[in-house]
C-alpha cells in the first residue's frame, strides 16, 4: 500500500499539496461518519469538518521531526495534516492492532512519534508547557490545540501562567468556533477568547479566516516569535465548524449552517486549484479505498 507522501511527491506546487493534504482530512471524516451510520464504529468520535486548514497551516509551519504537537478530542486533521497516515489511523479507529496504538486509543486518544492526543479537555496543556521547557534547549517548541470550550478549565491558565515565568517555547492554538458541543461561546464564556493570554504577558495574535493561505501567514509568524525568542505565543483563530460536536448532534439552524458553509475552506483552496481539484479528490478516495479495505481486514488486538 502506498503512503500519502508518495502522492505528495508527484507536485511540487505547495497550493496542490496543500489542497491534496485538505481534501484527505475531509474524505477521511466523511468516511468515519457514514461508517457511523452503518454500524462498522463503536463510541464516538469528532470531526474537524470546516477546520482542517488550521491543522495545514501549523503543521506547515513547525518542524515535525523535533517540535511537539498535543491535540484535542477532534485530532483526525491534526494527525493527518503531521503524518499523512490515513491507514494506522483508520486501523486505530477500527479497533485493529496495526492501528496507532495498537487498536487501543481508539478516536480520541492517539500516541506516536511526536504526536499526542487526549479528550481531556485542557489535560495536554501542562504537558504541553513541560515538554516545550524541557526540549527548549535543542531548539525544539510544543504545539497545543485548545478550542473556545476549553476555556473554563483551570488547566488552561495554570500553564499559561507557568509558560509565562519560565519562558517556554510552547505555541497555544485555539480554535474558536464559537460553540462548544451545543453551547454558544457566549453562555459559556465570559470576556474574549482572543485576548486571554494577555494578563500573563503572553504576545498574542488573532485571526479570522478559513483561507489556508492567510492561516499559514499567521502560523509562520507564531511558530519564527516562537522559536527566536524562546517564548510562548497565543493563537487564536476564529474558525467554523460544519458538522455536529459529534455525529448528530447539531442544534444550529439550517441557515447558519448554509452562512458558515459559504466560507469553507475547502471551497477556497479547490477554486485556487481549478479544474483540476476533482482529479486529486479521486486520487486521494483511491488512496482511502485501499487503506480502509486494508483496515477492516486487519486483526483486532488480543484482549
Amino acid at each position: 500500500m502506498k503512503h500519502f507522501t508518495e502522492i505528495l511527491s508527484k507536485t511540487k506546487n505547495h497550493d496542490v499539496q496543500n489542497y491534496l493534504t485538505m481534501s484527505l482530512i475531509r474524505q477521511f471524516e466523511s468516511r468515519l461518519l457514514d461508517m457511523f451510520s452503518q454500524g462498522h464504529l463503536s463510541g464516538t468520535t469528532h470531526t474537524c469538518i470546516g477546520q482542517e486548514a488550521n491543522a495545514i497551516a501549523i503543521m506547515n509551519a513547525i518542524n515535525t521531526d523535533i517540535d511537539t504537537v498535543w491535540s484535542n478530542h477532534r485530532c483526525h486533521g491534526h494527525f493527518l495534516a503531521y503524518c499523512g497516515d490515513a491507514y494506522r489511523l483508520a486501523a486505530e479507529i477500527l479497533g485493529r492492532e496495526t492501528g496507532v496504538c495498537a487498536g487501543r486509543g481508539g478516536s480520541q486518544h492517539l500516541a506516536w512519534r511526536n504526536f499526542f492526543s487526549s479528550g481531556i479537555q485542557g489535560g495536554l496543556v501542562p504537558l504541553a508547557v513541560g515538554t516545550a521547557y524541557a526540549d527548549r534547549e535543542k531548539g525544539a517548541l510544543s504545539t497545543v490545540f485548545l478550542g473556545d470550550g476549553t476555556m473554563g478549565e483551570g488547566y488552561v491558565y495554570e500553564g499559561l501562567n507557568l509558560a509565562a515565568l519560565w519562558d517556554a517555547p510552547v505555541l497555544f492554538v485555539v480554535e474558536d468556533n464559537g460553540i462548544a458541543q451545543t453551547t454558544r461561546r457566549s453562555a459559556g464564556v465570559a470576556g474574549e477568547v482572543a485576548k486571554r493570554a494577555e494578563p500573563f504577558g503572553i504576545t498574542s495574535a488573532s485571526i479570522e479566516s478559513t483561507d489556508l493561505v492567510e492561516l499559514e501567514e499567521a502560523a509562520r509568524s507564531a511558530v519564527s516569535y516562537v522559536r527566536d525568542n524562546q517564548k510562548p505565543y497565543w493563537l487564536h483563530i476564529q474558525t467554523t465548524r460544519l458538522r455536529a460536536h459529534s455525529k448528530s448532534d447539531d442544534t444550529r439552524p439550517q441557515e447558519e449552517l448554509d452562512e458558515l458553509a459559504s466560507r469553507d475552506c475547502l471551497r477556497i483552496s479547490k477554486a485556487r486549484i481549478g479544474s483540476d481539484a476533482a482529479g486529486l479528490d479521486d486520487s486521494v478516495a483511491a488512496y482511502l479505498d485501499s487503506c480502509f479495505e486494508q483496515a477492516m481486514k486487519d486483526a483486532q488486538p488480543c484482549a
